[in-house]
């Protein structure tokens, strides 16, 4: 192995830095959280996760409320929402060395871009997390399907880099697997979050058995899943009609199920419009396919958003 890391940054704390940094925590990792709102009550109390695989609390947690007070590490994970990235360059530089690595687990497209602007493109890991997952209240994660991680080279980087960086997180107890192509598991992702997230924002912040509750909705669900993976094909990247339908399945037994992006809309936060929507349409059209039923979100939620 030509690269490994110790000292990991967690930068944003919410949900999904919370529960996959807290996992490594737990494991032993020297894992540092850059926090804002969680960091008084987490300061005092500690972080709780109840989790399907397993609850788990970390009594102590190594939090700081600047980069700069975290110092230079070997491994920066980007876990906070796409709408934050114009934070990056004052945020990145103070955690970096000449060796560090970035993954970053955000949704949608144009993020390793954003990173790569700031470290070079050698630097950049891109990964997936498909979980059902909440912050419920400031230190307390719920967990309730899922947790799965695909973890993949951005562009060609140090052999084996994506390889130990999966093997690290399954050694704390999370599903992870190094994939060859970021990008195309980025577009299968899109597949479950263009309409799901979408149509729960563009009907007003309803939950995903609302809209499945629907045959009409699920009609156009998988109309829009369909126009995903054309537009991935389009891109050079091979998914099955059969993920129409797993996705769809996968979802039922999630029941009430609040989107991120729901969340974000119901509490009055910015909804990351561009990497989950605006940006999937841009590069289709830029291959020459036509997204209607995209399009026609996308207006859909913008209305509802205001923009």
């Amino acid at each position: 192995m030509s690269w490994s890391f110790n000292r990991i940054a967690i930068v944003g704390s919410g949900a999904i830095g919370l529960y996959y940094g807290g996992r490594m925590a737990a494991a032993g990792e020297d894992t540092r959280f850059l926090m804002r709102s969680d960091f008084d009550a987490i300061s005092s109390r500690g972080l709780a996760v109840e989790s399907v695989h397993g609850d788990f609390t970390l009594p102590v947690v190594r939090a700081f409320r600047t980069p700069e007070e975290i110092g230079p590490v070997d491994l920066v994970v980007v876990s906070w929402k796409a709408t934050a990235n114009h934070l990056l360059d004052r945020t990145l530089p103070p955690l970096l060395h000449e060796a560090t690595q970035v993954l970053t687990l955000q949704n949608g497209l144009g993020n390793c871009e954003a990173i790569a602007s700031i470290t070079g493109p050698e630097r950049v890991l891109g990964g997936l997390c498909f979980v059902c997952i909440n912050r419920v209240e400031p230190g307390l994660v719920r967990h309730t399907a899922g947790g799965r991680m695909s973890i993949g080279e951005w562009r060609p980087g140090i052999p084996g880099r994506a390889e130990e960086v999966a093997r690290r997180f399954k050694a704390a107890g999370i599903p992870a697997s190094a994939v060859e192509s970021i990008e195309r598991a980025q577009w299968e992702k899109l597949i479950w979050n263009i309409p799901f997230n979408g149509l729960s924002v563009a009907r007003g912040g309803v939950t995903t058995d609302v809209l499945l509750a629907s045959r009409e909705t699920e009609d156009e669900i998988r109309e829009l899943m369909a126009e995903v993976i054309l537009a991935a094909r389009a891109l050079g990247h091979d998914l099955g009609d059969e993920l129409i339908d797993s996705n769809v399945e996968r979802t039922r037994p999630m029941g009430a199920y609040r989107t991120s992006s729901m969340i974000d809309f119901t509490e009055g936060r910015e909804v990351e419009i561009e990497p989950i929507w605006r940006e999937p349409l841009r590069r289709a059209e830029a291959a020459g396919v036509a997204m209607p039923r995209l399009a026609k979100l996308l207006g859909e939620i913008e209305s509802r958003l205001g923009v």
